[in-house]
């Protein structure tokens, strides 16, 4: 990088970023909540300067939000890109309270950021954090966390807390639609509310982060790997890959919820959303 990165890279409310490269252009997803057009889209070509090039959620087909409650609508895209195309993954959460949250996933695709996306795919009602794994030998693979309805408790040390772990389904393309048997290959850390999961693969190893802990003080990227996509999963020696939880002195504070990248020439960055104290 030529520039130096200073944080936050996309200032104001752009929570739950999905970062895609796409050879020298990096794109960032952002969740939207009750706003309109649905997900924001921003680009850069060297990680500190970003501009905002796309809402493709613009048409009543691909996002209806009539009835909606403030902090609905938009929960945390996933976007990537494979076979020529970009695909965009999320959840329209219609209810905020008890136990709704099994809400509704999509899908919709682009040859161009820019251009305009296709109408939504239906893909389930389970959960909510979608998103979407292109793995090396063709075979596409859909994750969200579970909801657990046998209990009204929002994770940590319930008997039974309610985010209940990490779902994964093959996605077949063709058919469009979930095959094969559902599991439930992690279950988070003892901080509890695992949310949010991406999946990438690098020297043989799956690497799956979460978000954990709430999106308030407590927020955390937690990191686990496999040698097979549905595990088992071991956890990263410090757990959590980043957090401010345990520095209050921060300038940032509820660092979580983000996804890894990786440059042309190997370097790691990892997005995460924040808030100021």
């Amino acid at each position: 990088m030529t520039a130096m990165i200073r944080n936050p890279i996309l200032p104001g409310f752009n929570p739950d970023p999905s970062i895609c490269r796409v050879g020298d252009d990096y794109y960032i997803a952002t969740s939207t909540f009750e706003w309109y057009p649905g997900v924001q889209i921003h680009h850069s070509r060297d990680l500190v300067n970003w501009r905002l090039v796309r809402r493709p959620l613009e048409r009543a087909s691909q996002l209806d939000m009539r009835g909606n409650p403030d902090s609905c609508g938009i929960w945390a895209p996933c976007l990537s890109y494979c076979d020529g195309l970009f695909w965009l993954v999320y959840t329209d959460v219609k209810r905020f309270d008890g136990n709704f949250k099994d809400a509704h996933n999509y899908i919709v695709t682009a040859e161009a950021v820019e251009a305009t996306w296709s109408d939504p795919v239906y893909v389930n009602s389970s959960g909510f954090d979608p998103s979407l794994f292109h793995d090396d030998d063709g075979r596409k693979w859909f994750l969200n966390m579970q909801w657990n309805h046998r209990t009204k408790s929002f994770g940590g040390s319930p008997k039974h807390p309610a985010f209940d772990g990490i779902l994964l389904q093959e996605w077949d393309e063709r058919m469009r639609k979930l095959v094969g048997p559902v599991k439930n290959i992690f279950a988070g850390s003892s901080l509890g509310l695992v949310e949010g999961p991406h999946l990438f693969k690098r020297d043989g190893w799956y690497y799956l982060t979460t978000a954990e802990g709430g999106t308030g003080y407590d927020h955390a990227v937690t990191m686990a790997r496999a040698r097979t996509i549905d595990g088992p999963y071991e956890m990263h020696p410090h757990v959590h890959l980043i957090t401010s939880k345990d520095h209050p002195e921060a300038p940032l504070q509820r660092a979580g919820h983000g996804q890894y990248v990786e440059t042309p020439d190997g370097q790691a960055y990892h997005t995460h959303l924040c808030g100021r104290a």
